[in-house]
């Protein structure tokens, strides 16, 4: 089992950055893939950005050039810089690692971009 623990979301206004933390702890040894997904109200969860062993990195169309995915692997920790924030990326956060082709979820953290 793996055990993820998020934080660092907020209120921001438009323009502005944040970023999210997500620690993994338990059985984190054979994590292939760690990132971030988001839901909106009333719109199905979408991937955001995720990092897999070895580094590579993928992202929405719609965050490219202002997200940031990265991972601690020392640490187990994958985080999320986000920048230039618009009002269209508020959603609730979720992290996610994969184990051993399992999906584990982090609780979810809010960020709502307004003025």
């Amino acid at each position: 089992q793996v055990q993820l623990v998020e934080s660092g979301g907020g209120l921001v206004q438009p323009g502005g950055s944040l970023r999210l933390s997500c620690a993994a702890s338990g059985s984190t040894f054979s994590i292939s893939a760690m990132g971030w997904y988001r839901q909106a109200p009333g719109k199905q969860r979408e991937l955001v950005a995720t990092i897999i062993s070895g580094g590579s990195t993928k992202y929405a169309d719609s965050v490219k050039g202002r997200f940031t995915v990265s991972s601690d692997n020392g640490k187990n920790t994958v985080y999320l810089q986000m920048s230039s924030l618009k009002p269209e990326d508020t959603a609730v956060y979720f992290c996610y690692v994969r184990r051993l082709w399992v999906d584990y979820w982090g609780q979810g953290t809010q960020v709502t971009v307004s003025s």
